[in-house]
């Protein structure tokens, strides 16, 4: 692989189409292969607005991969309310001088008629089960589009057919969004994905709030109210991490104590198929895996988190 410390601070290449990005991806795999190295591409989508997390999300993915493209896309399918995707940062300038910094490559930062070229796609995915419980049932849609804009990016990004090198070729998506990786998962699994999916940890703040871009829309007073969603889950964490009861419920009656945080879930689930694992919560001792997964609302902004408990 190449050395990628010499990359960090190099303006990376912006492309708006995608005939764009194919040929800027084969460019630099055809450098790669010419330098002796072992071709490997990596492929980072985000909706832009990038924060700190963005940054260690891409860092990861430069330290595996030769050559490293990374999508900005707000995509108004996956948003259930025309105000909430009006009101999305756009912040293309600054996300590029951020992904510099984090050694990206190529940005393919597309309009939407690139990616949507006739409109609302007429044949959509479909989330199913996994899509339609805890974030699914409080934003329906929201899967189905998230996997549309994924789809058509594994798709675009992917090494080219004419290329003649062959890559080894993974994307990367944050922890945070927890139901959301698992549906990607799942999705790249069902329809034989040539794509390797990689997590990466949450970035959280010193206090334990967890990055994210819709966290600058939060007051100072309730972004300490939304310390409550990490305090609540260090709380079922040190039980299950000693092999205690869980007693979730307790955990529940400290965002009844916080009047600015308004709860929605607070669940403990099985970190593959997201069903609700009802054993071992009370009277017996934790044992096993379990995700804890979180939403809660803060104001007028929605908050989601996870953490895994048994690992």
């Amino acid at each position: 692989m190449s050395n990628d410390a010499g990359k960090r601070n190099q303006e990376p290449l912006v492309v708006r189409t995608a005939l764009e990005l194919s040929a800027a991806i084969a460019d630099r795999l055809v450098r790669v292969a010419a330098a002796g190295g072992t071709a490997t591409l990596g492929l980072v989508p985000t909706m832009g607005a990038l924060h700190s997390g963005h940054e260690s999300l891409v860092a990861t993915a430069r330290a595996q991969n030769d050559v490293l493209v990374v999508s900005i896309f707000v995509n108004e399918l996956q948003f259930n309310d025309a105000a909430d995707f009006e009101r999305y940062p756009r912040t293309l300038d600054a996300d590029v001088r951020i992904l510099a910094r984090a050694g990206a490559d190529i940005v393919f930062a597309p309009e939407p008629g690139e990616v949507y070229p006739d409109g609302r796609p007429l044949v959509k995915l479909d989330s199913g089960a996994l899509g339609a419980k805890f974030e699914g049932a409080s934003r329906p849609g929201h899967f189905d589009g998230m996997l549309a804009v994924v789809a058509k990016l594994l798709h675009l990004a992917m090494p080219p057919a004419s290329c003649p090198v062959p890559a080894r070729y993974s994307a990367y998506f944050g922890q945070k969004d927890a139901q959301q990786l698992v549906l990607i998962n799942r999705m790249a699994k069902d329809l034989n994905y040539p794509v390797e999916i990689c997590s990466v940890p949450i970035i959280r703040t010193a206090e334990g709030l967890a990055l994210s871009s819709r966290n600058q829309f939060l007051t100072p007073e309730q972004a300490e109210a939304a310390l409550v969603i990490f305090r609540a889950m260090n709380m079922i964490k040190v039980r299950a991490d000693r092999h205690e009861p869980l007693f979730l419920e307790d955990a529940v009656a400290l965002f009844e104590e916080e009047p600015l945080v308004e709860l929605d879930y607070f669940e403990l689930v099985d970190p593959n198929t997201l069903q609700e694992l009802a054993f071992n919560c009370r009277e017996t001792p934790f044992t096993g895996e379990g995700l804890l997964l979180v939403a809660a609302k803060v104001g007028q902004v929605r908050l989601i988190d996870n953490t895994p408990l048994g690992y």
